[in-house]
């Protein structure tokens, strides 16, 4: 397999006006790309919603537990009566007018012996933390992405301005060789005014790739949150690091096996299940422990004695509970968790086929984009051979001024081409973890030797 470089920019032609400040943005506070990422952690608001939600699920998770631990709660009042009580004409009952204080403080506990619904809610929180522990796994494969190609276009952009102005260089030096032809009368007024179309058009795509530029640098700025950035770029003759040369079936498998996105399905569909159990247990009957211990104390008696009592009451029980009817609820909460239950195991049957179409897609990207970088290579030393030659036939007159323009367009939209697939692959090998759900913070170690130190 032929190896895949990179090569610095033809900054040759450049005037110094342009090199100076490419110098400078190349060594000046220049950031990697594991430095742009650690930012982007910190910054990203997609990132610290889903580090949120993360931490919600985790604390939601753990309610689950409560069903199935005692409750104990503490009680205490106070109550003061005014008793009035008039004996019934013929009766021999006394007559009442006085006030009585009724005190109360008790603890009571109750432990669940036999509920199978408290029983799945546990369950089911247990799946949440693996939906949790999915979610975030998705979130920081999705940044790492994000931040990847984000950096990616910026040097990207970088490049094209580069051979755009590079471009212009070349089609001045060409506009003024036809300017200096036409006054000796070697040459037509027609090169001048090819080369002169020729120099306007690079000069409305410099601007184009300036505004190109500017927009990616606010697109990385964005996620980070920090103006200013200088990605560190691409080492001269840096090889592109080798690609796992699994097969698309292994992959398929890998991303099977570890993609977030089936994972958060299959526990779907788990805790879907587990609310089938839920709602069948309506039917079953639930059985408690309870323990308690209560006092009152009765000041200035009550409404049926005058003396001061207090009464200490301990107790302990089993209570059970069987339900009969409820007016059709439980068999209809049944179906309808049923019916959810099937659409969870129709939503990863949809889940397994998207992912294994998206995973043999990253790997077909790649595996074009290696083939197109062979491919531009050998564009780029033809275009170079195609160029040199133009140049020399119209010094002898076999050529015309407009096969050395679009030579000279040919060989830098070639240039252009083979930086931008260079990334692309460098981006893609990326991609095709994330689809595969292994995708890890430790993969960019990899690209990041590649930067300029």
């Amino acid at each position: 397999m032929s190896t895949l470089l990179f090569r610095a920019a033809p900054l040759r032609r450049l005037p110094l006006a342009v090199l100076l400040p490419l110098a400078f943005a190349s060594t000046s506070q220049a950031q990697s790309l594991v430095d742009i990422y650690e930012m982007a952690k910190g910054h990203d608001a997609t990132y610290q919603s889903a580090r949120s939600q993360y931490e919600a699920n985790l604390a939601k998770a753990d309610q689950g537990k409560a069903a199935l631990l005692p409750t104990v709660a503490l009680s205490a009042g106070a109550t003061r009566t005014q008793l009035e009580s008039y004996a019934i004409k013929g009766s021999p009952a006394p007559t009442q007018d006085r006030p009585y204080t009724t005190q109360t403080a008790g603890i009571n506990a109750s432990q669940p012996l036999y509920r199978p619904a408290n029983l799945a809610t546990y369950r089911q929180s247990q799946k949440g933390l693996e939906l949790a522990e999915a979610a975030m796994s998705q979130a920081e494969q999705d940044l790492i992405v994000r931040v990847s190609q984000a950096y990616f276009d910026v040097l990207s952009a970088q490049d094209s301005l580069a051979f755009v102005q590079a471009q212009k260089a070349a089609v001045a030096e060409q506009l003024a060789s036809a300017k200096r032809n036409f006054e000796v009368g070697t040459a037509t007024i027609t090169d001048t005014r090819e080369a002169q179309a020729r120099f306007d058009l690079v000069t409305a795509q410099e601007i184009a790739a300036d505004n190109d530029l500017r927009v990616k640098s606010v697109a990385l700025e964005l996620l980070v949150g920090k103006a200013g950035l200088k990605p560190k770029r691409i080492q001269s003759g840096a090889k592109l690091p080798a690609v796992d040369v699994q097969s698309i079936d292994n992959w398929v498998a890998q991303s099977e096996q570890h993609h977030p996105g089936l994972r958060q399905a299959r526990a779907n569909l788990d805790v879907a299940k587990l609310e089938t159990e839920k709602a069948t247990a309506g039917h079953k009957p639930t059985v408690d422990f309870t323990l308690g211990y209560n006092s009152q104390r009765n000041i200035n008696g009550t409404a049926v004695t005058t003396a001061s009592t207090q009464a200490n009451v301990a107790t302990a029980g089993i209570t059970a509970n069987l339900p009969l009817f409820a007016g059709f609820a439980t068999q209809n909460r049944i179906r309808e968790a049923a019916a959810l239950e099937d659409k969870a195991r129709s939503d990863l049957e949809g889940a397994q086929r998207q992912v294994a179409q998206v995973t043999r897609t990253a790997y077909l990207g790649l595996q074009a984009g290696q083939g197109q970088v062979k491919a531009y290579e050998a564009a780029e030393a033809s275009s170079q051979v195609a160029l040199e030659a133009n140049k020399l036939g119209y010094q002898v007159g076999v050529r015309i001024n407009i096969d050395v323009l679009n030579s000279q367009s040919q060989l830098f939209q070639t240039k252009r081409d083979l930086a931008k697939a260079r990334y692309d692959v460098l981006v893609g090998q990326l991609k095709l973890r994330q689809a595969a759900g292994v995708l890890k913070a430790e993969d960019l170690q990899p690209i990041n030797a590649l930067l300029a130190p």
